[in-house]
């Protein structure tokens, strides 16, 4: 992710001198580790006013690697007091992100329930496997559907 960061904030123009001799010095053969990312990441960051870095559904991050990533983050908004982080992902991250960012606004974001019907439909309406579906499948899911969420 650290690596995706890094691409990301390079590639709006040239590679910079400093990344271009770091990678032919030292990083020729082998993957960058955590620690080579963050140094070369931090010399991009230096370089710039301000950072807006966005990850989209933290929950599919590997959980077990989930507390270096915050980790990392913590300490970049720590160098840079610049650099705003953006963060999406179900509330099960949650805990991780606040016990990181004790200052976070959580904004919580529910879908609306004809949302989640149109969607439901237009997924239906894709289905194009023969014999799989037919009218009268689709009316017993969308009325399940129907029925369970008036529940909630």
């Amino acid at each position: 992710m650290m690596g995706a960061i890094l691409k990301g904030l390079i590639a709006r123009g040239s590679i910079p001198d400093f990344l271009r001799d770091a990678y032919q010095k030292k990083f020729v053969g082998r993957g960058l580790l955590l620690p080579d990312l963050m140094k070369l990441l931090k010399e991009a960051l230096a370089s710039l006013p301000q950072v807006f870095i966005c990850i989209d559904a933290l929950d599919e991050f590997p959980s077990k690697d989930l507390p270096v990533l915050l980790k990392s983050l913590k300490e970049i908004v720590q160098e840079f007091p610049s650099t705003r982080i953006f963060l999406t992902g179900r509330p099960t991250v949650r805990k991780g992100i606040e016990d990181c960012f004790p200052e976070a606004i959580v904004i919580p974001v529910s879908p609306h329930k004809d949302d989640i019907k149109s969607y439901l439909e237009k997924r239906l309406d894709d289905d194009h496997q023969p014999g799989v579906m037919n009218s009268n499948l689709r009316a017993e899911i969308l009325k399940t559907f129907q029925d369970k969420m008036w529940d909630m």
